[in-house]
């Protein structure tokens, strides 16, 4: 309650003193770096002359590196070496005064803060907030001294507490509150929503439970790829901290953080600053991970992320190459006897290429490996057709045995956005009771409704609602809302259908004309007397059989010296053949058996035995593109594709047969059909009631009408 007030302040202080000098969608610009500087300056005040009477040892002595010292006296990962503070600040009365000392407050702050600062483009406000004389009471504001953003209490004179101290959590959770309402107010897209702390916690339990007795004292490395304000990271090394004590291990934990957006990133880094972690702010990266990754050459025990997801990623795509010229190793790898398996996705999302960025720095060597745990919506699971990047990211993480569980969480779970989402639970060492299984579990219905709704989120994950997803996972229960499958349960073949060309010919006077005029277009007048000479043989047609007419063309054409090339064959189809469904399949070539082949076989694949001309041959014919179709065979379809061929397509095109060249592996996962509900039929009495009951509603209606009518 008490965070819940303090950011209810921050905001009022938008309303109070910027509402006439910019528009609501701006207010962020100031209150998100101010409420950042008013916590540094909190937690710096106690030191600050400890800090300026070091900084004038350290320029009497002429030390150049003096960032370690300071850090050390503010006791402190940042330190502020200007004479103000902002309490001092609000003494100061003209404009340009006042403005010539808050730029030399903010100059005087550590560099790690510095990166911060520029990040947030705060020194770009100050010219506005001076003209229009609010810079004054803005940091008269934030100084209420009704509300403490210092990490330690405020006393009363005899010693007892009168405000507690904001510890590092809170100060946390009033960031996530003011960033989830400007968002609102903003009316940020889906993709870029905050991560409640309810899903954070369980992300953090689905990847470290399942193998907390492991865990070993040591050091561990924890990433998000998309780390926005470094919330779910944070979490993340509580939660291991917390679980290694409980095994009597010690740990140190290292946190590894890429995000894109300069404000969420300085925040990110403000946090670990505050926290007293300057090394850990340092790895703290701005920037694309996708187009610039700032770590290619690591490796991280833990990983969890909640990448943007229903975004375009065009831009990155774009900067590494465009889709055919992109080789980066994180996207393009070698699997399933392909040395350029791609798993670049549709530019529209990229929330798979973030998954795949993952993926790549995986621990290959450690006793644990790595375990992930990454927030996706719906399309994740099933967008995309077989030998797609999203098909193949999905195809490569199952046919690699790393997918553990799937978990479809509550809808309206998030502030921003109520579609539905799922965290998706990996590792490189499955325990062996998992190995070859995938778990899905369906927590839709597990949730606390909220009293108020935050944002479009109406509900949270209490810790009951945690507890009993964690152990629907650790005992891989086989209930209605947990089952287990085998990793084959979500690949398919996608097979290519085709059946024959069928064309007949008339050779009437008005099809030559036609003939004529294609030929001449063509510059082939010569195959007009070859044509010519069979249609005064053979008559008007309509001819069934194309492979006889062009036979005999080939014949006539002989007979005056013409050559039949491919051109000319091509150009009698195209300028006097026509589809007939009556009409005999266009023979594209003809071979001899095979020794041992299996003419039944054969057929399937579009290879017919027969005897031409008393030999036996191998008929192969022309597709009909226009009546191309696709199938999807499970693999674990009874009988595989031959049996499903023969079940589920000849009975309705007796002529079809399976191109096997075009056939493509694909996989998807359907939440919806594993756990779909049907609902229970209205009995005939319920049917009847509403039936009466809408005539009685319409009793007299038509009365009305009529007498209102004359």
């Amino acid at each position: 309650m008490r965070n819940l007030n303090i950011s209810n302040f921050i905001w009022n202080i938008a309303d109070d003193v910027l509402r006439d000098v910019y528009v609501r969608g701006k207010y962020r610009d100031v209150i998100l770096p101010m409420t950042v500087i008013r916590r540094l300056d909190a937690a710096l005040e106690p030191t600050k002359e400890a800090v300026l009477t070091m900084k004038a040892q350290l320029d009497k002595a002429g030390v150049a590196n003096q960032h370690a010292a300071l850090c050390q006296a503010s006791g402190e990962a940042f330190y502020n070496t200007s004479q103000f503070r902002l309490r001092d600040l609000t003494s100061r009365g003209r404009h340009q005064q006042l403005k010539a000392d808050f730029e030399a407050y903010l100059d005087g702050f550590s560099p790690n803060v510095q990166e911060v600062l520029d990040k947030f483009k705060f020194r770009n406000q100050i010219p506005t907030l001076v003209e229009a004389d609010v810079l004054g009471f803005l940091l008269v504001k934030f100084l209420d001294p009704s509300v403490n953003l210092s990490p330690k209490p405020i006393l009363h004179q005899d010693g007892s507490v009168r405000l507690p101290g904001l510890d590092n959590h809170s100060m946390g959770t009033i960031f996530e509150e003011l960033i989830r309402r400007f968002n609102e107010e903003n009316n940020e897209e889906a993709g870029e929503h905050f991560t409640p702390r309810d899903v954070v916690e369980l992300m953090a339990y689905l990847i470290f439970m399942p193998i907390a007795d492991d865990i070993q004292s040591g050091t561990y490395l924890v990433y998000d790829g998309a780390c926005g304000t470094g919330g779910m990271l944070t979490v993340a090394e509580e939660t291991l901290i917390k679980l290694a004590t409980e095994h009597g291990k010690e740990v140190s934990v290292h946190l590894y953080g890429q995000e894109v957006n300069p404000e969420t990133f300085a925040i990110s880094k403000a946090d670990l600053i505050l926290k007293g972690e300057g090394v850990e702010a340092e790895n703290m990266k701005f920037g694309s991970t996708l187009s610039a990754d700032a770590f290619p050459s690591h490796e991280f025990d833990f990983m969890l992320s909640n990448p943007p997801y229903g975004k375009s990623w065009k831009t990155d795509l774009e900067r590494m190459g465009g889709k055919k010229e992109l080789r980066d190793p994180r996207f393009v790898i070698e699997h399933g006897g392909d040395p350029e398996f791609s798993l670049i996705t549709r530019s529209s999302d990229g929330q798979m290429v973030f998954l795949a960025n993952m993926l790549s720095k995986m621990k290959k060597a450690s006793p644990l490996g790595s375990r992930i745990a990454e927030v996706h919506n719906g399309s994740s699971l099933f967008t995309g057709d077989a030998g797609s990047g999203e098909s193949n990211v999905r195809r490569w993480i199952i046919e690699k045995d790393w997918l553990e569980a799937i978990i479809a969480l509550p809808l309206n779970i998030f502030y921003n956005t109520g579609i539905a989402t799922y965290i998706w639970v990996l590792s490189n060492r499955k325990a062996e009771s998992r190995k070859g299984k995938v778990q899905l579990i369906d927590a839709t219905a597990w949730f606390k409704p909220l009293r108020k709704n935050l944002g479009k989120k109406n509900c949270e994950l209490g810790a009951d609602d945690i507890k009993r997803i964690c152990d629907a996972l650790l005992q891989q229960k086989e209930d209605e809302a947990s089952k287990v499958f085998p990793n084959d349960a979500f690949g398919y073949r996608k097979i290519t259908v085709e059946r024959p060309l069928r064309l007949k010919t008339e050779l009437t006077d008005g099809a030559l004309r036609r003939f004529r005029k294609a030929c001449a277009e063509a510059g082939e007048d010569d195959l007009v007397r070859a044509v010519e000479a069979v249609a005064e043989a053979r008559g008007p047609g309509p001819h069934l059989d194309f492979n006889a007419f062009v036979a005999q063309v080939e014949d006539a054409a002989s007979s005056l010296g013409l050559r039949m090339t491919a051109k000319r064959q091509k150009l009698l189809m195209s300028a006097l053949g026509q589809k007939d469904a009556a009409a005999e399949p266009v023979i594209r070539k003809t071979s001899k058996p095979k020794a041992g082949s299996d003419a039944a076989q054969d057929a399937l694949y579009g290879s017919y035995h027969m005897t031409i001309g008393g030999k036996p041959t191998v008929v192969e014919y022309e597709p009909d593109t226009e009546l191309r179709d696709t199938e999807q065979v499970p693999f674990l379809e009874e009988g595989g594709i031959e049996a499903f061929f023969q079940r589920e397509v000849l009975p309705h095109a007796f002529d079809a047969w399976i191109d096997a060249s075009k056939t493509v592996v694909g996989y998807e996962i359907s939440f919806t059909r594993h756990f779909y509900r049907p609902q229970p039929l209205r009995t005939l009495d319920e049917i009847e009631a509403d039936i009466r009951a809408l005539e009685k509603e319409t009793e007299g209606l038509l009365e009305d009408v009529l007498v209102g009518g004359r």
